[in-house]
C-alpha cells in the first residue's frame, strides 16, 4: 500500500494520546516554548551554539508573534500529546513553514504524524506538490518521508538551508 509519498499511508498509526489540531491563542505560550527548546537543543548542527544565530532564529518565536499569526489566520497546528503541546507545524499555501518537535518528545512518531497532517492539508487545498526549507538537522527526516532536495534556499543564501519538494499525487 505504499505510494510515491514514500510512506505506507494505510499502515501509519498515530501514537496513542496524540491529538493533532489547529492552534489557538491559548496555545501560544506552549508553542513558543516548544519552538525555542527544539531549535536550541535539537538544531545545534545548524546554529553551532552561536548566541547571535540563536537569537535571530528564535526572535519571531515569541508568544506575541505566534498569537498574531493565529489571529491573522495563519495555518498553525499543534500536536497535543498527553495534554501538552509537543510539536508545532505551520503552512502557507503549498509550503510547510514550521515543523518542530519538543526535545522531550522525540522518537515517538509525533514529527511524522504532524508532517502527514500538514501534507494532507496541502493536498486538501488542491496543491499537487509541497515545498519546504529544511535545516541541516531536519534533512534526513524529510528524505525518509519521501522529500527530495531541490537545492540551497535562494532567498536567504543560508548554507544550512536546503530547499525540498514532494509530490503529493499518489501516481507521480
Amino acid at each position: 500500500m505504499g505510494n510515491k509519498r514514500g510512506i505506507p499511508q494505510a499502515f501509519n498509526k498515530q501514537p496513542d494520546g496524540l491529538e493533532l489540531r489547529r492552534a489557538t491563542v491559548f496555545d501560544v505560550f506552549e508553542m513558543s516554548d516548544v519552538l525555542i527548546r527544539s531549535i536550541t537543543r535539537l538544531c545545534a548542527a545548524d546554529h553551532e551554539d552561536d548566541p547571535q544565530v540563536l537569537a535571530e532564529w528564535t526572535a519571531n518565536k515569541t508568544p506575541e508573534t505566534l498569537r498574531d499569526g493565529v489571529q491573522s489566520g495563519s495555518v498553525l497546528w499543534v500536536a497535543d500529546y498527553g495534554g501538552q503541546v509537543a510539536a508545532v507545524g505551520g503552512l502557507r499555501m503549498d509550503e510547510i513553514t514550521l515543523l518542530y518537535v519538543d526535545p522531550n518528545h522525540t522518537g515517538r512518531g509525533l514529527g511524522v504524524a504532524m508532517l502527514n497532517q500538514l501534507e494532507q492539508e496541502i493536498t486538501s487545498a488542491g496543491h499537487p506538490e509541497a515545498h519546504l526549507e529544511a535545516t541541516r538537522t531536519a534533512q534526513d527526516f524529510y528524505r525518509k518521508n519521501g522529500w527530495v532536495a531541490t537545492g540551497q534556499c535562494s532567498e536567504r543564501n543560508d548554507l544550512s538551508c536546503f530547499a525540498m519538494r514532494k509530490s503529493l499525487h499518489p501516481t507521480d
